[in-house]
């Protein structure tokens, strides 16, 4: 075994950024460059491990609050998740015979991983936010325990009072795979708390940046060691990729924003979001806003975050810019697929505008490059 040295998630960065930048702007060439580098990563990591498990090293879930993180899931995660991540770079670049044996490296992980941290319960050892967070969002669980990291996950964030606990690594996935797991409404718990530990109580005490550590400053303990506690730094804002997929509703299908995915979740406290995005390709934007019909005497249609009273319609409106040479799926909420306008008329007859299905409270739309104007009445 070689020396375990390689700090698990920072390490990875030598992986993981060649593919993002490859899933924004589709640019093989990147992969090209820096393919021998990724897969010297792998086999440094697979020469320091024993059955396939990495060693507790490195920062861990650096700057978590109140859990422990146990250092080799951790970083057994990671290595995992770049072996996969290694294997889609070699599919990509034609090197077939690569792919499948880092996909069989994955799977092999995978096994080791199960076998070595996670009981018969489905529990995984530390039993912390970020254990499930990872295995969730890596793929390393079956579909059964898939389910039951869900529900601990949750568990965990509810005993807390519906607080995070995780730090620089875990936070990264925290929300994306509440949202990828159908417990959105447990992310926007999350993002709109107010209290200790959370983005909310940073900005309730005068936060116009993000900060280094969940207690840069608390009224009880003041300033955190100056040595160490930056008011300004990346980590924790990884919540933005989540707000720009979930709350503005932009992704995309496959590299570089050419099949682009449009999907905003008003989470019933939002009354509106303004989002845009500089792809490769052009402006994305999405702009919705939300309003409550109700009847006194004369409709009332003024703007309301849907926490009103009376009875009434929710409407939304939901304004799309799709960039030129790009496509688009567009979820519209709605409670009448039939219902729904764009551009003051039907949206199933509207000039480039193609219904395309349904998906639970969501009318799916198929629409080219250009701006869209779609009204509903929501659930």
């Amino acid at each position: 075994m070689a020396e375990a040295g390689g700090t698990a998630a920072w390490g990875d960065a030598g992986v993981i950024c060649p593919w993002t930048i490859y899933e924004v702007y589709g640019d093989k060439r990147v992969l090209a460059e820096h393919y021998d580098a990724m897969t010297k990563w792998i086999d440094y990591c697979q020469g320091a491990t024993t059955n396939l498990l990495r060693p507790a090293q490195g920062y861990g879930d650096w700057l978590s609050i109140q859990a422990d993180t146990p250092k080799d899931v951790l970083a057994t995660a990671y290595f995992a998740y770049s072996t996969k991540l290694v294997a889609q770079a070699a599919e990509v670049l034609g090197k077939h015979d690569d792919a499948a044996k880092y996909r069989e490296l994955f799977e092999a992980i995978k096994r080791s991983f199960n076998d070595a941290y996670v009981g018969a319960d489905g529990r995984i050892k530390g039993n912390t936010q970020t254990v499930y967070v990872l295995a969730l969002a890596f793929d390393l669980l079956s579909e059964e325990r898939q389910a039951q990291a869900v529900e601990y996950l949750v568990d965990d964030i509810r005993i807390r009072n519906w607080h995070l606990s995780t730090g620089f690594v875990g936070t990264k996935d925290l929300m994306a795979t509440l949202t990828r797991f159908g417990r959105t409404n447990v992310a926007f718990a999350l993002f709109h708390n107010k209290t200790f530990p959370s983005w909310g109580f940073s900005i309730e005490h005068g936060a116009t940046s993000i900060w280094e550590r969940w207690d840069g400053w608390t009224p009880e303990k003041g300033f955190q060691d100056p040595g160490m506690n930056s008011f300004a730094h990346y980590s924790f804002g990884a919540v933005a990729e989540w707000m720009f997929k979930t709350i503005g509703g932009i992704d995309t299908d496959g590299p570089a924003y050419k099949r682009i995915v449009i999907r905003p979740r008003p989470d019933g406290r939002l009354a509106w979001a303004k989002t845009s995005y500089d792809s490769i390709g052009g402006e994305i934007a999405t702009s919705w806003k939300i309003r409550k019909a109700t009847y006194r005497g004369g409709w009332d249609l003024s703007w309301h975050p849907l926490i009103g009273r009376g009875k009434g319609i929710t409407q939304l409106s939901l304004d799309v810019t799709i960039p030129a040479n790009t496509t688009a799926i567009v979820y519209v909420p709605t409670a009448d697929a039939a219902g729904i306008t764009e551009g003051g008329r039907s949206a199933m007859d509207s000039p480039g505008v193609q219904f395309v299905g349904t998906d639970g409270d969501n009318a799916m739309f198929e629409i080219g490059s250009g701006r869209y104007s779609f009204k509903s009445e929501m659930p």
